[in-house]
């Protein structure tokens, strides 16, 4: 089984404002986060400096052939370095430009990002939600760029409000885009009242799901998550297994789990049928995005073994 993450990060740096608080990176894996100081990566990671090599040592030991990587304002626009992080490892990562979507006139730049090579372009229209007004889905310019990607054969990567409240948005997008390819990220986010609208957007051809963050959602529970493996068998019911992807959101994700963890609590569920773990895990990623010629990845012992 080969196995592909649909939602990770990587930044050579924090320093960004969102919402009007700064976000920075300190020491020892820590970052200024809005006020407070938060672990944003695991303390071994000193530098602040979440790199391809890094995460590429990840995946290696965890077997995970390829990532897909997506962006967030918290990190600050990172178009620049995923570029060349595409560029040397092609056959490891797909990744998302990202435009200033809080603000109009993003268009160009959006074009700019498709001509330059990117295959996917992110939203993260949770943090649409200005103070200043709603940066709507359904506007003249995001649609312009909707149809500019649907046209280009570009993937959407977008993580949505919670609930349902930005579902009639992306309903209208995708009715006037069929063509479109969607992954909505975070599983709808699970654990909020309301996810399952989230999901169901995945009954249109070409919207797909994926769980980046889901052990973030349901971290009150804790390994091995036994509310994920439910939510998955309820979203399958919904939808189906063909249309929910895993992700790990990764680095976040593993300053309490280790990277492995992220999806070995599917591997091991005796409550999904090795089918059903081989979709999730890998080949819907592999069909939707268009991976091919996945690395081979052997199972390397550790010394406590």
């Amino acid at each position: 089984m080969k196995i592909i993450d649909a939602h990770a990060h990587l930044w050579l740096k924090q320093d960004t404002v969102v919402d009007g608080l700064p976000i920075r990176t300190l020491d020892n894996g820590r970052s200024l986060f809005m006020g407070e100081v938060r672990q944003m990566l695991p303390p071994f990671m000193t530098d602040g400096v979440n790199s391809a090599e890094v995460f590429l040592s990840n995946m290696d030991y965890a077997q995970v052939s390829a990532a897909v990587i997506t962006q967030e304002f918290i990190d600050g626009i990172q178009n620049d370095y995923l570029a060349e992080v595409a560029r040397c490892h092609p056959s490891r990562f797909l990744v998302c430009g990202m435009c200033e979507f809080r603000r109009p006139g993003f268009l160009p730049h959006a074009r700019e990002l498709l001509d330059g090579g990117f295959r996917a372009i992110k939203i993260p229209a949770q943090r649409l939600l200005l103070p200043e007004g709603r940066v709507m889905l359904t506007s003249d310019e995001m649609m312009q760029m909707f149809h500019l990607m649907e046209e280009r054969g570009a993937i959407l990567s977008i993580d949505l409000a919670d609930g349902a409240l930005q579902v009639g948005e992306m309903q209208e997008v995708i009715q006037e885009c069929p063509r479109l390819k969607v992954a909505i990220g975070h599983f709808g986010m699970v654990t909020r009242q309301g996810w399952h609208e989230q999901v169901k957007l995945a009954r249109h051809a070409n919207v797909m799901i994926e769980s980046g963050g889901i052990t973030w959602l349901f971290n009150d529970e804790f390994y091995p998550f036994h509310g994920a493996i439910r939510a998955i068998r309820e979203a399958s019911d919904l939808v189906g297994m063909d249309k929910l992807m895993w992700g790990s959101d990764y680095p976040r994700t593993i300053t309490a789990i280790t990277y492995r963890m992220s999806y070995d609590f599917v591997t091991k569920s005796r409550e999904l049928s090795p089918e059903e773990k081989a979709l999730f895990l890998g080949e819907n990623a592999r069909r939707f995005y268009g991976f091919t010629h996945l690395v081979e990845l052997p199972y390397i012992k550790n010394m406590s073994e």
